[in-house]
């Protein structure tokens, strides 16, 4: 049988939440590793825009978007209990992350190439996001964004807030935000993230396929 095909960067936060999902639902892939300073030919033939993750599924077509791959694995498992997500709160969601939290995270972490503003201007912008999480969870009382039991917004959202507290964990852990550092660590010590971040030697042509997602 002839499996999708998952070019992935193990640090990459949108790589991370891409494989977070394949995991949850068991979607099996050829994972393979991409060294972003030389990437392969064969992904910039399938996207060439040259970012990660990039699935290939086996009738040719190409997912090039995080959200898209993680909405693709979910598709195939319907029943899943992770994908009892309302669309339109999904997308509220992610769009705050992907559009607005990411936007400062990224100045947050390489602030000497953003010199306009200090490091602590861009955190403070970040937080934003972090107070809507923190609100967010202790509205739910569980563990989860969206209650007792996780979804795949906890998949799509965590990767990022996992990058920003990395940045200062000092500052985070002795931050304000109580409920989202615990439901942080909870995800940090989760078996599903320890197997999303397994490290792989980086794909080469002709390489061994290495199937991930069981």
């Amino acid at each position: 049988m002839t499996l999708p095909v998952l070019y992935s960067f193990r640090r990459c936060p949108y790589a991370m939440r891409a494989r977070l999902a394949l995991l949850a639902t068991q979607c099996a892939v050829e994972l393979r590793e991409v060294v972003l300073r030389n990437k392969p030919e064969a992904l910039l033939a399938a996207s060439p825009k040259g970012t990660v993750p990039v699935l290939i599924l086996p009738d040719g077509a190409v997912i090039d978007e995080s959200r898209d791959i993680m909405a693709w694995a979910f598709a195939q498992r319907p029943d899943h209990p992770m994908a009892r997500v309302a669309d339109s709160l999904l997308q509220d969601w992610l769009d705050d992350n992907d559009q607005q939290f990411k936007h400062w995270l990224d100045r947050y972490k390489y602030a000497d190439r953003y010199p306009d503003q200090s490091a602590a201007y861009y955190r403070e912008r970040g937080e934003q996001f972090l107070a809507r999480l923190e609100a967010q969870l202790k509205q739910s009382a569980g563990e989860y964004l969206l209650g007792a039991d996780p979804s795949w917004l906890d998949l799509g959202v965590m990767p990022f807030v996992r990058q920003f507290a990395h940045v200062d964990r000092t500052w985070f852990d002795h931050s304000p935000y109580h409920h989202v550092r615990r439901w942080l660590d909870h995800w940090l010590a989760a078996s599903l993230f320890l197997q999303c971040m397994k490290k792989y030697t980086p794909w080469v042509p002709g390489a061994p396929p290495e199937v991930f997602g069981r």
